[in-house]
């Protein structure tokens, strides 16, 4: 959403094999620097969406 996009203070995508490896992290400060403890809690939300993403994707496989 742009509004979100917007008013957002880091930009930060992650991507992950399903094995919960990493295969890219980019982050970029909007307005002013953020610290480790932001990027360890972005990591820690990324990790949480993707791993209940793969879930979702994966029961979907076995129901089509």
């Amino acid at each position: 959403c742009y509004d979100e996009d917007t008013n957002a203070e880091v930009d930060f995508n992650v991507v992950m094999t399903s094995k919960g490896e990493f295969v890219e992290i980019q982050g970029t400060a909007e307005a002013k620097p953020f610290s480790k403890e932001t990027i360890d809690f972005l990591l820690s939300l990324a990790e949480k969406g993707i791993k209940q993403l793969f879930q979702v994707q994966q029961a979907a496989l076995e129901t089509a």
